[in-house]
C-alpha cells in the first residue's frame, strides 16, 4: 500500500521511470529499502508541519472578534522545544541505523577481504568510451556482461584513463572507477533477465555513449556461455 501511494508522487517529481525503485537482486532491494525508508521519514515530518500549520493558521487567524486584540509576549514554551529536539534527534537515528549498516556492508573495498567460493569474479575495465569484462577463465566481452543468477558476483573494477562509475541501476548503485587502484564490489543473487548498465560519472565528449548490456542467466547457461 506504501508503494502504490509513494511510486506516483516520486515518478510525478522525476518526470523519469525510477529503475531504482524496482531492483532485482538482494544488493538493489537494500539500496531501493533506504530510499524507500528515508521517503517515509521525510513524508511523516512534511505531514506534521502541514497540519501544524493549517492549524495555526486558522485559529490565530485574523476576525472581527480579535483583529484589535495583541497577542502576549510570552516566553518559549521548554516542553515543546524539548519534545521538537528529541524528535529530531530520534528520527536521525533511526535513519542513521540501517543507513550507516548497509552502506557499511556494500562500500566497495581496494582489497577482497574474504574469499567466497561460490563467488564468480569478472574483471572489469572502464576506458573512454566503453567497457570491458574478463571472466576467470580468460574469456573477454566489450560493453556485454553476462553473470549467473542467483549467485554472489564479485566485481574487479579497474580504469585505463579517467574516473569512471559503473552502474547497473536495477541491480546494485553506483560505483567509482578509479585510474591506478582496483576496487573490489559485489552484487548479492541477481535475478535473470536483461538490465541496462551505464557509466554515472562524466568522463569525455562520448560519455553518454558509454553503456553496457548486462543479461543475468540461469547457472548452466553462464557455464555453456563462457565455453564458447
Amino acid at each position: 500500500m506504501k508503494k502504490t501511494l509513494l511510486t506516483p508522487i516520486l515518478l510525478l517529481l522525476s518526470g523519469c521511470n525510477i529503475t531504482v525503485l524496482n531492483p532485482k537482486s538482494d544488493t538493489g532491494q537494500d539500496q531501493a529499502f533506504l530510499i524507500w525508508f528515508s521517503f517515509s521519514l521525510m513524508m511523516i515530518v512534511l505531514v506534521v508541519v502541514f497540519i501544524l500549520f493549517a492549524r495555526f493558521v486558522w485559529k490565530y487567524r485574523e476576525t472581527s472578534f480579535n483583529k484589535d486584540d495583541l497577542p502576549k509576549d510570552v516566553k518559549g514554551n521548554k516542553k515543546l522545544e524539548l519534545i521538537w529536539t528529541l524528535s529530531a534527534i530520534f528520527l536521525l537515528v533511526v535513519l542513521a541505523v540501517p543507513t550507516i549498516a548497509i552502506t557499511y556492508n556494500q562500500s566497495p573495498e581496494l582489497s577482497s577481504t574474504e574469499d567466497k567460493e561460490e563467488a564468480v569474479h569478472v574483471n572489469v575495465i572502464g576506458q573512454q568510451f566503453y567497457w570491458t569484462f574478463t571472466y576467470e577463465n580468460g574469456k573477454t566481452s566489450t560493453n556485454k556482461l553476462v553473470i549467473p543468477a542467483d549467485k554472489t558476483v564479485t566485481f574487479h573494477l579497474k580504469s585505463k584513463d579517467v574516473i569512471h562509475s559503473f552502474w547497473i541501476p536495477q541491480l546494485a548503485g553506483k560505483t567509482d572507477v578509479l585510474p591506478g587502484k582496483e576496487l573490489i564490489y559485489e552484487i548479492v543473487n541477481p535475478q535473470a533477465g536483461t538490465y541496462e548498465g551505464k557509466c554515472a560519472e562524466f568522463c569525455g565528449l562520448d560519455h553518454a555513449n558509454m553503456q553496457f548490456t548486462t543479461k543475468v542467466v540461469s547457472t548452466k547457461e553462464y557455464e555453456k556461455w563462457l565455453k564458447k
